[in-house]
């Protein structure tokens, strides 16, 4: 895929806010069943039944969705222009959501572990509108965006599976199941890295194995000319 537009000026001065998307979500409606017209023998215990009502896709929403390419650290205010530009031009009908895919992020802090949101795609957002040739005209230019993602000339709509995988419904049930955390620092088997802390500090190694569950990893360091194996946590070595 490629971007397809010419990079419009930013005002790098404005303050980088966030503003809801510019269509509020209706709720999901669902159709009454029709009465039971039937009675009930007397006597009869009646019984209801439950039907189970499938999580709503993101896909399946009015519109396609399309990933916009913005300048690095300018999503929330491209975000934000696409919303008055929206509700300037009236063109509500015809852009729904603009969204910056987000996800949980193992990380740490003061020594401790912690999950934090991060943007999944930093320099890109997605966008759900009625894509025609004026749509299309005018988020291209809406400061801040350098173009859509896309084949030619042509912004391409994204497929389901991808949608699905970027825009996930959260299971919030009693029975579902939590989700894993990405850890914030992601290393390979056979990869150089150095320590920072501890009595290894500034050694390098290569990376023999790797736990993400506990964010741990066993790193093959070289004492008096033998490869020893340490165990070291993920914010104890670094990249190189």
């Amino acid at each position: 895929m490629s971007d397809t537009a010419d990079t419009p000026q930013d005002d790098a001065n404005t303050p980088d806010e966030v503003l809801d998307s510019p269509v509020q979500e209706a709720g999901e409606v669902l159709d009454a069943d029709d009465a039971d017209d039937t009675q009930a023998d007397p006597g009869e215990a009646e019984e209801s039944e439950t039907e189970e009502v499938p999580s709503e896709s993101p896909y399946d929403r009015p519109g396609a969705w399309y990933v916009v390419h913005t300048y690095a650290g300018y999503e929330n205010k491209v975000k934000s222009n696409l919303a008055s530009m929206v509700a300037s031009l009236n063109m509500e009908d015809k852009v729904f959501e603009v969204v910056i895919p987000m996800e949980d992020v193992a990380d740490f802090k003061n020594g401790k572990r912690v999950v934090v949101q991060k943007k999944m795609f930093p320099g890109y957002l997605l966008v759900r509108s009625d894509m025609d040739e004026n749509v299309w005209f005018h988020i291209r230019n809406t400061p801040g965006v350098t173009g859509f993602v896309g084949q030619g000339a042509k912004p391409t709509p994204l497929s389901r599976r991808d949608v699905e995988t970027f825009l996930a419904v959260k299971d919030e049930g009693p029975d579902a199941v939590p989700k894993k955390t990405r850890p914030a620092t992601l290393f390979t088997e056979g990869e150089t890295v150095r320590v920072k802390e501890g009595p290894f500090a500034d050694f390098t190694g290569a990376v023999s194995e790797i736990n993400e569950d506990q964010l741990k990893i066993r790193v093959l360091v070289n004492i008096f000319g033998r490869e020893t194996p340490v165990e070291l946590g993920f914010d104890q070595v670094a990249k190189l």
